[in-house]
């Protein structure tokens, strides 16, 4: 009768290590391809983030060159306005200048904007790029509990590790959708 019950409470417990070792698989399978396909989005944010912040180098370095050519032209009217010569011509020379720097300081406000716009679509794209690498921490971090449920067989640690897979799937789910979910003091941690 011993062997009976002992035979019994075995396969009790094996049914229910197999019930909590299928759920594990499940729960590894979609956190891993969720993980998957956030790490490509992911990827092609830090593309964007890359190429918007080569365009903000480039206009403020065209601002630059504006303001450099503003200046050569600020010095050359003002030695013309303090030259010897005042005949027709030297007035017309400060009217070209006068002309040129009104130009230049016209195409550096443009160009400004252009830049600071730049800037401005790297820090928004960087938020996102945050949340993807707190989605791809998180599901690691459940993927290593599953693991470890596994070998222990601990329900508790099954639906942890459930949780922290859940919040990087909800993390990399609104990152998706642009929903701004900015841990600030997980990022202070992690950055």
């Amino acid at each position: 009768m011993n062997d009976l019950t002992d035979t019994i409470q075995e396969s009790i417990e094996h049914s229910k290590e197999s019930k909590l070792n299928s759920k594990i698989a499940i729960m590894v399978a979609v956190s891993a391809t969720i993980m998957a396909i956030c790490n490509i989005k992911d990827g092609n944010i830090v593309q964007a983030m890359s190429q918007a912040q080569a365009h903000s180098i480039d206009s403020w370095s065209y601002f630059q060159a504006k303001s450099t050519k503003q200046s050569i032209a600020e010095n050359s009217l003002e030695l013309l306005k303090i030259g010897i010569r005042k005949d027709q011509e030297t007035a017309n020379q400060i009217k070209r200048y006068d002309e040129k720097i009104l130009k230049y300081e016209k195409e550096k406000g443009e160009i400004k904007i252009k830049a600071e716009s730049f800037e401005k679509e790297y820090e928004d794209l960087n938020v996102f790029d945050d949340q993807f690498d707190m989605t791809e921490a998180f599901i690691s971090i459940a993927i290593a509990m599953f693991g470890v449920t596994a070998l222990t067989q601990k329900k508790w640690l099954f639906y942890f590790a459930s949780a922290v897979s859940i919040s990087g799937m909800a993390m990399g789910l609104a990152a998706f959708m642009k929903i701004s979910v900015h841990l600030e003091w997980v990022s202070k941690i992690l950055g």
